[in-house]
């Protein structure tokens, strides 16, 4: 059974900066993608990034390409997202998210297994 466990979630100044992991357990994730959403209050849950677990090839939201980035610790079988100048329209429940295969994807229909979020709150 796949077990995604989110961290590192918490409330932040604009344009200060928060890192994200994920830990995940219950597979060999050499052939997963794994990829980071979110969701604010009100508003559907939205793509982030998404990391090949393989490859390490990754794909970014035009929205937070350039301030945030994705990464993979293979040894610890943690993904990360690093948060760098925060903006107030970042606030969200971030999650992950992991589905067998190679390419990274932003369609969060194809992933099966998702974990229970941490809160990200960016104050003006």
């Amino acid at each position: 059974q796949v077990q995604l466990v989110e961290s590192g979630g918490g409330l932040v100044q604009a344009g200060g900066s928060l890192r994200l992991s994920c830990a995940a357990s219950g597979r060999t994730f050499s052939r997963y993608v794994m990829a980071w959403f979110r969701q604010a209050p009100g508003k559907e849950r939205e793509f982030v990034a998404a990391i090949s677990w393989s490859t390490g090839s990754t794909y970014y939201a035009d929205s937070v390409k350039g301030r945030f980035t994705i990464s993979r610790d293979n040894a610890k079988n943690t993904m990360y997202l690093q948060m760098n100048s925060l903006k107030p329209e970042d606030t969200a429940a971030y999650y992950c998210a992991a589905d067998p295969g190679v390419v990274p994807d932003r369609n969060q229909y194809r992933y099966a297994y998702w974990g229970q979020g941490t809160q990200v709150t960016v104050s003006s």
